[in-house]
């Protein structure tokens, strides 16, 4: 049996597993099959809940390789040894598909918007902007967030024509914007004409400051994911706040597209909010009973995520040194990336976060790329398949050793639709949920005007479509050599 057998009995966790010599091979007919149940019972973060990955359950190789054979294929053997409610640990076809993060870019004409469906109408609908995205055609446009439109070259828009138009459609087209009351539409005669283009968004949507009470809040839109692509951004943002003297930031996320991230460029946007708290530790793990037992034995340290001072190898870290971060979730239902709440967990050790908008779902897991290799690396796989695993092998808590699996709770609860009729203007107290945030550091004030007074039907938001499917949160770490 593969000497992954005997890291058990070596960490002193599986002292009825028989270890066998290192001479044995596994059959060619179930190489991926025994990969497999080998990585998931040394790692899966819920192996001690799944009889078939217990360190009891095969007394022989010969048991094991007539329990892996008994399933026809590694899928659905893979299926069968996770958790009924894991959705997140995936199996890998082909390793080679594994790309890194790539600055954001796509083939848009830069306006954002919404459909609603027309109060007076059971199939026509109404688009509103919520944005336009700077330097994009556009922004060289006559339009603005908060104005409507109901038709596209002069054809109505409908329930089922909206998305080959405005999405699937001619890359140019001209807008017939309308007046609406939260009841009836009424054309303006103004025509809007946007070109689809090559785009590459910037770092950051908005960023400025506000002076409020004798004192300057950050304001900064983010709309891009938590890769390293922007993290170099994020700290040139920062160093502008930091001069400014900036000890509280609104962090507006509603328009952001996270998903997941590498736990690694979490705390180092951690440490460019914060800062004041050198090499104290951010961000901890917690993984399954055997591997949590030799990590503490052996490498400790890898256990932990601290403060860092560099970004890199040539670049230092601009500390702001936060006291307060207000973060808006709010947008379509949004609850939050796993991203951003490891972020706010971790945050919450060391200063007053304030969760502004939904409830969060609490995915406070994290997972790893597995390859079929002694150390479960890439650089010794083997080469005779190209099958990896992405397993959940971890839980995060915080320095306080909290941790969120039922979520953070919003100090304001904010609509699940931005109301059409009352957008304002983004960075400015006419925005309803930014002058919501200011009361609130004002007064306390956790109110929030009534939702969806016109009784509106939301059918789409161009940002949700954007949004990628939440994987969770990575993370890089040396494993042990099992050979």
């Amino acid at each position: 049996m593969r000497i992954n057998l005997k890291f058990y009995l070596l960490i002193l966790v599986f002292s009825s597993i028989v270890s066998c010599s290192k001479d044995y091979e596994v059959p060619q007919d179930i190489i991926v099959h025994d990969f497999v149940w080998k990585g998931l019972n040394a790692y899966y973060l819920y192996q001690d809940q799944i009889e078939d990955l217990s360190d009891r359950r095969f007394n022989s190789d010969e048991e094991l390789n007539t329990f892996l054979r008994s399933f026809p294929d590694y899928n659905t053997l893979f299926s069968s040894l996770l958790l009924s409610t894991d959705n997140t640990s995936l199996l890998l076809e082909d390793y080679n598909t594994i790309t890194a993060s790539e600055i954001r870019t796509s083939f848009t004409n830069g306006m954002e918007f919404g459909i609603i469906a027309d109060p007076n109408s059971s199939e026509n609908v109404i688009g509103y902007v919520t944005h336009i995205l700077s330097n994009s055609n556009a922004s060289s446009q006559n339009i603005e967030r908060g104005e409507f439109f109901n038709a596209v070259d002069g054809v109505l828009l409908t329930r089922t024509n909206y998305e080959s138009i405005l999405l699937t459609g001619s890359n140019d087209f001209t807008l017939s914007m309308v007046n609406f009351d939260g009841n009836i539409a009424t054309p303006n005669g103004k025509t809007v004409s946007l070109q689809k283009e090559a785009y590459t968004y910037p770092a950051t949507f908005l960023e400025k400051t506000i002076p409020l009470n004798g004192e300057d809040i950050g304001y900064l839109i983010y709309n891009n994911d938590f890769s390293k692509n922007y993290l170099e951004n994020l700290n040139n943002i920062a160093l502008n706040f930091k001069n400014q003297g900036i000890k509280k930031l609104i962090l507006d996320l509603r328009y952001n597209i996270s998903s997941g991230a590498f736990a690694s460029n979490i705390e180092k946007l951690g440490s460019i909010l914060l800062g004041q708290f050198s090499d104290e530790v951010f961000i901890k793990e917690q993984w399954n009973t055997k591997a949590q037992t030799w990590f503490l034995a052996n490498q400790p340290d890898s256990l932990v995520n601290r403060f860092s001072n560099l970004l890199n190898q040539n670049t230092a870290i601009n500390h702001l040194e936060l006291t307060d971060i207000y973060i808006i979730l709010n947008g379509n239902s949004f609850t939050g990336s796993s991203a951003t709440e490891l972020l706010i967990n971790s945050l919450d050790a060391y200063m007053n976060v304030h969760v502004i908008g939904n409830q969060t779902a609490g995915n406070n897991t994290g997972s790893i790329i597995l390859y079929d290799s002694e150390d479960y690396d890439f650089g010794l796989k083997n080469e005779s398949h190209t099958v990896a695993l992405q397993p959940l092998v971890l839980s995060f808590l915080n320095n306080n050793d909290q941790t969120y699996e039922n979520g953070f709770s919003p100090r304001i609860q904010l609509c699940n639709n931005e109301a059409p009729s009352n957008l304002g203007v983004l960075g400015e107290n006419s925005d309803p949920i930014l002058n919501s945030v200011l009361n609130y550091i004002t007064n306390g004030n956790t109110t929030f005007p009534a939702c969806n007074q016109n009784n509106f039907e939301f059918i789409f938001n161009s940002i949700n479509q954007q949004r990628t499917i939440d994987r969770g949160v990575f993370i890089k770490q040396d494993l042990p050599n099992t050979y």
